[in-house]
This record gives C-alpha cells, sequence and structure tokens, in this order.
C-alpha cells in the first residue's frame, strides 16, 4: 500500500485533490467563518454585538491597506484596516469599516488578529491546549463558542 505524501493529503483535506480511491467529489472550499468575539462591540445604541463572520483574505486584501495613508503614517494601522476588509458581519452590523474595528476592544481586536492568521496561514480555527491540571492535550475550536465554554 502506498502511503500518502504530506502535500498530498493536505490537498485531500482542503478538497483539492481527487487523484484515485474515494468518491471523487470535491469539498467546497470554505471561504468564511464565523466567530465570537470575547467581549463584544458595542454599538452607538450602547447594544452588545457577539458574533460575527470573517472571509479569507485575497492577496488585494493585503495589498490595498499599504497603500492607505493611515498605515503609512503609523503601521499599526495596519491590522484595523486588514481586519475591516475581511470582517463582513459583527452581530447585525453589516458595514464594517476601520471606525467600527478601531472601536472594539483591545481584547477583541487580538482575538480577531489571531483569528485571521488562523483562517488565512493555517486554514483552520482550532488550537491544540494541554489542560494545566491533568496535562490532557485536546483541540478546541476558537471560532464560537465563549470563554470558559468549550
Amino acid at each position: 500500500m502506498r502511503r500518502t505524501a504530506p502535500a498530498e493529503e493536505r490537498e485531500r483535506q482542503d478538497g483539492h485533490a481527487g487523484h484515485g480511491g474515494g468518491s471523487g467529489r470535491r469539498e467546497p472550499l470554505r471561504t468564511e467563518f464565523t466567530f465570537e468575539l470575547p467581549r463584544g462591540y458595542v454599538d452607538e445604541a450602547g447594544v452588545v454585538h457577539h458574533t460575527g463572520v470573517m472571509r479569507l483574505a485575497t492577496a488585494r486584501d493585503e495589498l490595498v491597506p499599504l497603500r492607505d495613508d493611515r498605515v503609512r503614517e503609523n503601521s499599526a494601522y495596519l491590522s484595523v484596516v486588514l481586519i475591516s476588509r475581511v470582517v463582513t458581519r459583527i452581530g447585525t452590523i453589516d458595514d464594517i469599516h476601520p471606525g467600527i474595528i478601531e472601536d472594539l476592544f483591545a481584547s477583541d481586536l487580538a482575538f480577531l488578529q489571531d483569528f485571521y492568521r488562523r483562517i488565512n496561514a493555517e486554514g483552520h480555527t482550532r488550537a491544540a491546549v494541554t489542560c494545566p491540571a491533568c496535562k490532557e492535550e485536546f483541540a478546541v475550536n476558537l471560532a464560537g463558542g465563549r470563554l470558559g465554554e468549550s
């Protein structure tokens, strides 16, 4: 029996390969991921929005912010502009712009930056963790659930 090469296995998991065996069907590429903010976005009316959607980034999403004057003046602003391009919804708000991202709590922005990295670089929203008490290793899904929930 032939052992599957790591690259081939990754392609199968991503739904991009179809050589030999199996049903030959491709799984659709997942381009949108739901998330739940640790604290939540508070809108002008005082309503707290926790859930949202982030889409996969394109090359354009990563290039366009580099031409933004705010980013040229302060490179730390890059993540604000980039996140505002790929988050498509927070709660009932679907007009996401840099001003919305600026008004997030710092912990929520950090969460979205990590979430962006996970779905765009790693292709998933799971993280391996180890229980500090019993040392058991397991995976958690960072996309949903409130802090402290499994």
